[in-house]
């Protein structure tokens, strides 16, 4: 492996901007330091620029296998790599959903010949599967994911049984999806009691309301709090949730986490009626209310992590009508740069994007040596060019799905290159292939 010299740089780590040079050898970082003038096979000037580490996406949904004319594991990395994420964590809700441990396998295998980007997968929960559940192992496999609301397949957990024995026999984090099923099977009948299946958009949020996210996370929280068990709580999108959330310890010492999804701090229920079913998700994008009580909560650390749930599905699918458009929007290429929006906006600093985008993933799931710029650690990191301008459009889409809910919009800062296991990966919009990412392994206690 080439051995690469980065000079110049302003490198945003552990709550600090300084300036130097960093070199990596072997896929590591060796040195990093004030000037460094050993030889390398390459070298790239960082002048004027900020270098920080790769972004951990921990939770995405790249399709394969099964449904990969939305998306694979060969198109999503490349994606997420032009976007500064280095490495990622993919749900389970594929077709078939990986409910064994064979069927886990089989992406993982996948990712290793094709994936540009560092991996991992959950290993799924259901109903029926908790011998399985339990041969998972946590050095090598990120985490359980239990979808306690609706999903694709075989995947929703709600037998109250069954999610006794999770939370009291997994040993690994459990990240949930949580809304309340009745809730929504509810709200759906009345509403199509009213509008037939071709339902306004912009009834979403009362569909998937705020009530049904409550009830299924103070519901994974007490479980949690009654088995000591280790709780990650995705995509929170309401301001009821944010109380059951500390902030008076530190993330490491957590058993309860968050996670806040990039489009749920960006959009709100207003941009419905512009975007439509373009930002149909589950959960839903709600009210200013909800919107505007996330951003506070992110900065005073109830909220843990940033995500993108990057979820692609084709356009003419999303063309469907309210019941049948499916939900989720593709996100990942383009987190980096609605983060840096809201810096330009002056409401967080590049130190804390990276904490909450980078270190913050790091120590929640106990990622093996990266997440941050230390001497040793594996070098993923991306070099940013923070006041170039650029517009979102479909010839620098990298999704398969090629379409973005940002397309047309103008973002102020750009993705110039991506180191990935101390492979340049990307720059200046061309792909270097040659080596795929690394999996990703877990510190166990």
């Amino acid at each position: 492996m080439k051995s690469i010299l980065i000079k110049n740089a302003q490198i945003v780590n552990r709550g600090e901007i300084t300036f130097g040079d960093i070199l990596i050898k072997n896929g590591f970082i060796e040195r990093i330091d004030r000037e460094i003038n050993a030889a390398s096979d390459m070298e790239i000037n960082a002048e004027n620029k900020y270098i920080i580490p790769g972004i951990i996406d921990d939770q995405v949904h790249f399709r394969e296998p099964g449904l990969t004319h939305k998306a694979d594991l060969y198109t999503e990395p490349r994606a997420a790599v032009a976007g500064g994420v280095t490495s990622f964590m993919e749900m389970p809700n594929t077709k078939p959903p990986a409910l064994t441990q064979e069927l886990l396998q089989e992406k993982y295998d996948i990712a290793a010949q094709k994936s540009l980007a560092n991996y991992s997968f959950f290993m799924g929960a259901s109903n029926d599967n908790l011998e399985e559940v339990l041969k998972t192992n946590p050095r090598n496999v990120c985490g359980i994911k239990a979808f306690m609301g609706s999903s694709t397949g075989n995947m929703l957990v709600d037998d109250p049984v069954t999610l006794e024995s999770l939370f009291s026999k997994v040993p690994m984090l459990i990240a949930t999806h949580c809304e309340d099923e009745e809730t929504i099977r509810r709200n759906t009948a009345e509403y199509i009691e009213r509008f037939g299946e071709d339902i306004p958009i912009k009834y979403h949020p009362d569909i998937r309301s705020a009530e049904g996210c409550l009830l299924s996370s103070s519901l994974a929280v007490d479980l949690a709090k009654k088995h000591n068990a280790r709780l990650h709580i995705l995509h929170i999108s309401t301001a009821d949730e944010l109380s059951l959330f500390r902030n008076d310890i530190p993330l490491k010492e957590k058993r309860i986490t968050s996670e806040v999804c990039v489009h749920h701090l960006y959009f709100d229920s207003d941009d419905y009626e512009k975007l439509g079913t373009q930002i149909k998700c589950n959960p839903a994008v709600k009210s200013p209310k909800h919107q505007q009580a996330l951003f506070p909560a992110l900065l005073d650390n109830r909220l843990d992590i940033i995500a993108t749930d990057h979820a692609p599905h084709t356009w003419e699918e999303k063309q469907g009508n309210y019941i049948n458009a499916p939900s989720g929007v593709p996100l990942i290429q383009h987190t980096l740069n609605v983060m840096l929006e809201f810096y330009h906006a002056g409401k967080i600093s590049l130190e804390r994007i990276v904490e909450k985008m980078c270190h913050a993933p790091a120590d929640c799931f106990n990622v093996e040596k990266r997440g941050y710029l230390d001497e040793g650690n594996w070098a993923d990191f991306v070099i940013v060019n923070l006041e170039k301008e650029w517009k979102v459009e479909k010839s620098n889409i990298h999704y398969k799905c090629n379409w973005s809910p940002f397309e047309g919009h103008t973002f102020k800062g750009q993705v110039e290159t991506t180191i990935v296991s101390g492979h340049l990966a990307y720059q200046h919009g061309q792909f270097f292939e040659d080596k795929k990412g690394e999996r990703l392994l877990f510190v166990t206690e």
